[in-house]
């Protein structure tokens, strides 16, 4: 037996046996060891003591007997009035049934008692269970209620690497809205890239022609010459950002974050992580912490450029920046879950197997990308000189604001991937099992492109009007992503779920703000190179021997618009 809990929010769960079930006469099993995922997610085995032997049917026979007290009688009356529901698991199978029932008026309230399993097997190996749940008895206090089960066996063609397509539901992971939606976003992609490339290949093109009418100009014109422009602040471009820690320690999160979901997204296409209990958070533990020396690379030589000399606190704040949030909202919500007797409880000993990994493998591991990264790019190559004194930013129109950039930022790329969050998190929070990571690889792609875009757009803007803070409104604008994605997650949970109460909506805003806040992350990822797109358009132009940016070779711009 694994858990019980209400049947409208599948993560609020809690031990089998706290509701007072009874146990069969069977003592022993083979001892069972979970998993760091599993233990994570709140698995609870415990052994039913039904003896069930392979291929030997079990005709209709009771198994324990409950001395029906008040309080036990209140207890099953109150998971039947919030619909619980029991998870449990032959041969690694899942198998759900119903506590109970109430009648119409919701006076009177009946436990269902008999166990009817079917149980198809294929050569020797199991491959199909079901429950049917039988025997209503009224819930009245000072009686006794016998349990009782059957078991029948039969064969059945289904192989057994197939035996979990029966809860798959494919019709509603492939029904035509999703294909649509898929479809609708390339299209938006393919109008984006081109609207992107004309812009800025038309745009950049007249400025390169202005400034090469310019260069044919003596001196004396050019500083008389009315210049304006992204040309203006060829010696600030390359400042560095206020707080270069925190950015380049986001920056390298973001990377790494970037890289597990990709890793993750191809392992389960390749294998079907479903299947293992705990399998995919598990899988997603090790590839983050063995993509570590992603997160030291980028985030260390970012700070390095920047002339950050403070390495070893950006490498302890880069290492536990992801970590850190998410431990402490799961601690968080770890007390609601110790109040209420959850499940979802996390043991002493998972969290001190996290630290430990945290302390022994994400650090070391962020130590060794750090040293690579600061000694293999950590060496600032700008094409200009940096002035000495930053140069005053000139008013400019509402809608060139960096605040209004950052939040017009991220409302393409929410809508590129919106379609697919609701599917994510009817996955996540109701009953289904979510196995199409083909969608969701081409959703990560589109998502990508349309944050590169975007990105590229609001910095040729800002730059454009003079004002060379690009740095952190490149990263907000594609950061933004994550409000609109917390936003939906506001007008899910009020009309498509019906979860209620301080333990279940503390974890749903709990879990909802880490995953957005690491999307927001991994969104931003695609700004690291961002120095090097500025420097590829500044490229373009020539240094003379004081640091002063000439026109040069317009060949040089297009490549700054498929840069990240």
């Amino acid at each position: 037996m694994n858990t019980v809990g209400p049947y409208h929010n599948r993560q609020e769960t809690y031990k089998y046996f706290s509701l007072p079930f009874c146990v069969g006469s069977k003592k022993s099993i083979s001892h069972y060891h979970e998993t760091l995922g599993e233990a994570l997610q709140g698995v609870e085995l415990e052994f039913s003591g039904l003896d069930i032997k392979f291929k030997d049917d079990v005709m209709p026979a009771t198994y324990c007997e409950i001395d029906l007290d008040k309080e036990k009688r209140d207890a099953f009356v109150y998971a039947i009035r919030n619909h619980y529901w029991y998870q449990m698991y032959i041969d690694d199978l899942p198998i759900w049934g119903i506590v109970g029932e109430a009648d119409e008026n919701g006076e009177d309230y009946y436990l269902w008692t008999y166990k009817k399993l079917e149980i198809g097997f294929n050569g020797n190996r199991i491959v199909d269970v079901n429950l049917t749940s039988e025997g209503k008895v009224k819930l009245v206090p000072n009686t006794k209620i016998q349990m009782s089960y059957s078991v029948k066996w039969k064969k059945s063609d289904v192989k057994f690497e197939d035996r979990f397509d029966k809860y798959l539901d494919p019709s509603f992971f492939q029904h035509r809205i999703h294909w649509f939606s898929i479809f609708n976003s390339f299209m938006m992609v393919i109008f984006l890239v081109g609207l992107v490339s004309m812009i800025l290949m038309r745009t950049l093109r007249k400025d390169y022609a202005r400034y090469s009418k310019e260069e044919e100009m003596d001196d004396m014109d050019r500083d008389l010459g009315d210049e304006y422009g992204w040309k203006q602040v060829h010696g600030d471009v390359f400042r560095p950002s206020s707080h270069p820690l925190i950015f380049s320690s986001l920056i390298g999160s973001g990377c790494q974050i970037f890289a597990v979901s990709l890793i993750v997204i191809i392992v389960a296409m390749i294998e079907d992580l479903y299947t293992e209990r705990g399998s995919m958070l598990s899988t997603a533990i090790f590839v983050y912490a063995a993509t570590s020396p992603v997160n030291g690379y980028f985030g260390g030589s970012l700070y390095a450029r920047q002339g950050g000399r403070r390495w070893i606190k950006q490498m302890f704040i880069g290492a536990f920046l992801i970590p850190a949030m998410v431990c402490g909202t799961a601690f968080f919500i770890n007390f609601i879950a110790i109040y209420y007797h959850a499940s979802r409880a996390i043991p002493f000993g998972t969290m001190v197997a996290v630290c430990c990994i945290c302390f022994f493998v994400i650090l070391p591991l962020n130590l060794v990308g750090t040293i690579l990264g600061r000694n293999l790019s950590g060496q600032p190559n700008f094409p200009c000189r940096v002035n000495a004194v930053p140069r005053p930013i000139p008013e400019k129109k509402w809608f060139m604001e960096p605040a209004v950039i950052v939040c017009l930022g991220g409302i393409l790329p929410f809508g590129s991937i919106f379609i697919e969050m609701y599917f994510i998190f009817t996955s996540f929070w109701a009953y289904k099992i979510y196995y199409v990571y083909g969608f969701m690889m081409l959703v990560l792609v589109i998502l990508c492109i349309v944050t590169v875009c975007v990105t590229i757009v609001c910095t040729y803007f800002l730059l454009n009007a003079e004002d060379y803070r690009w740095q952190w409104t490149s990263f907000l604008s594609a950061a933004s992503t994550a409000i609109y994605v917390y936003m939906y997650s506001f007008y899910y949970y009020f009309f498509k779920t019906k979860m209620y109460g301080l333990f279940q909506t503390s974890f749903y805003f709990g879990y909802m703000a880490v995953f957005s806040t690491a999307l927001g992350i991994m969104c931003v990822s695609r700004t690291v190179h961002g120095d090097n797109s500025v420097r590829e358009a500044v490229s373009g132009v020539q240094v003379d021997n004081l640091g002063v940016c000439r026109p040069g070779q317009v060949l040089a711009v297009p490549h700054c618009m498929f840069c990240t």
